[in-house]
């Protein structure tokens, strides 16, 4: 692409289907608001300029969007998507180049699916606007492209306004469209709102070109990449083609997912090769994994990094802040929240570290827990390389345990324990012998009188 280029994003549309206070356009998918899933796509271009055109809701998109470079433009008033770009001049004025017009609510459309819009712009035949089709298994309401076997657009119609051959037709518009700046907002001063909706129509700039015996193209991509969302229903079928495509992508780089529809990504999930996980694992954002880690079941990770060769879960949680090193291992009923477990550290079960840095090769024995807050404040835990923590221990921080110190089972640590020390924080066990079958007799002879 040698000219450059702007994004022109539509995102006014009060989105009432949602049934939400949100901005439809900051919904998430894959835990990441799918306009800013579809501004990285943009990203990627290198665009000289990025308007989003707001409307309904503005103040919720411009917040999301503070300190970017992106301007906005309002639409006042939902009058069709034509007027909607035609808002974006002001904001383009004096560029001269390549525009793409994209929606805020068609969040999967790729970069690369972009470029090819661009470079078909720029074909030997230099059409006036390139259009992103598509063919779904089920046309329904969408508007239709009538085209020659090259790509040629020979009418373009909304199905409001289609005839009965006309929907017949299975090839439609996603909405998507490549336009010379030069050209668009002239086409588009030249739009009436002659239709059945009383809108000004976007796609009505391809028949108006035509009329100045200009052509205009059309190019194809797979439907699942111009999904639009208008409703929750839509968003979780958006969100299911963006998890199909990243499971695929995943394995295709070496990552081994036993049954692949029961795990799910975030935008940002970075899994090394050889990783192995297991059925039903949920990944939030700000996941790292390096080779050969083993993900059992029933895990939820989000905002971790697990190193080489670890093991987690299954029924594992690790929050944000929790660091495995290599090979460790946390087990079944282990959580983890601002905790570094050191190289080959082990916690096998039913233990909650937070706030706490736990050397190489130490111990941590099941039941154990890290208090770390006293309802006002988080202190940390230190625990040495290669201690030893037996189970059903307390450790209050703020607290230090030394390195290959032993903490006996079941004890309550309130102060430093030395290196190589054996802290026992108990009472002394006391036998009374008799004294239960005693109790036994006492209570069966005052049930039995009770029953009488």
């Amino acid at each position: 692409m040698t000219q450059p280029v702007a994004a022109i994003i539509l995102a006014a549309g009060q989105g009432t289907r949602m049934k939400s206070d949100m901005h439809k356009v900051l919904h998430p998918i894959a835990g990441r608001p799918m306009l800013h899933h579809l501004l990285g796509s943009v990203a990627k271009l290198a665009p000289a300029e990025t308007v989003v055109v707001v409307g309904a809701g503005r103040e919720q998109i411009e917040a999301s969007l503070a300190g970017s470079a992106v301007k906005f433009a309002v639409q006042a008033e939902q009058l069709g998507t034509g007027h909607a770009v035609q808002q974006a001049e002001a904001a383009l004025a004096g560029f001269d180049g390549d525009v793409l017009i994209l929606y805020g609510d068609v969040p999967l459309v790729s970069d690369g699916t972009m470029a090819r819009m661009i470079a078909r712009l720029h074909a030997q035949d230099a059409p006036a606007a390139v259009v992103l089709g598509f063919r779904p298994a089920d046309p329904a309401a969408y508007g239709r492209i009538v085209a020659d076997a090259d790509g040629g657009i020979t009418k373009m119609v909304e199905y409001k306004d289609a005839s009965a051959e006309e929907r017949t037709v299975d090839l439609c518009n996603s909405g998507l469209m490549a336009v010379r700046a030069a050209d668009l907002f002239g086409l588009l001063g030249r739009v009436k709102n002659e239709n059945a909706a009383g809108e000004y129509y976007l796609p009505d700039i391809v028949m108006l070109a035509a009329a100045d015996s200009r052509t205009s193209a059309v190019i194809e991509t797979d439907a699942w990449e111009v999904a639009g969302v208008n409703s929750r229903a839509e968003l979780a079928g958006v969100e299911a083609a963006w998890q199909r495509q990243r499971r695929g992508e995943m394995m295709a780089a070496g990552v081994t997912l036993i049954a692949p529809d029961t795990v799910w990504f975030a935008h940002d999930t970075a899994i090394g090769r050889d990783v192995v996980i297991e059925p039903y694992v949920f990944f939030g954002p700000g996941v790292t994994i390096a080779e050969q880690a083993v993900i059992h079941g029933f895990s939820h990770i989000e905002g971790a990094t697990i190193g080489q060769g670890a093991e987690v879960g299954p029924y594992a949680r690790l929050r944000p802040g929790a660091v495995m090193g290599k090979k460790s291992k946390v087990g079944n009923f282990v959580e983890m929240k601002k905790a570094v477990l050191g190289p080959g550290a082990k916690a096998n079960h039913l233990t909650y570290l937070g706030d706490a840095d736990v050397g190489a090769g130490a111990n941590i024995g099941a039941g154990t827990i890290t208090c770390n807050y006293d309802g006002f404040f988080k202190y940390r835990t230190e625990i040495g390389a290669g201690a030893f923590i037996g189970s059903n221990s307390a450790l209050v921080a703020p607290v230090k345990i030394g390195e290959n110190a032993i903490v006996a089972a079941g004890s309550v640590v309130t102060k430093d324990v030395a290196a190589d020390s054996l802290a026992l924080v108990r009472p002394p066990q006391e036998e009374k012998a008799g004294w239960a079958k005693r109790f036994r007799a006492a209570m069966m002879a005052r049930k039995a009188a009770s029953q009488s």
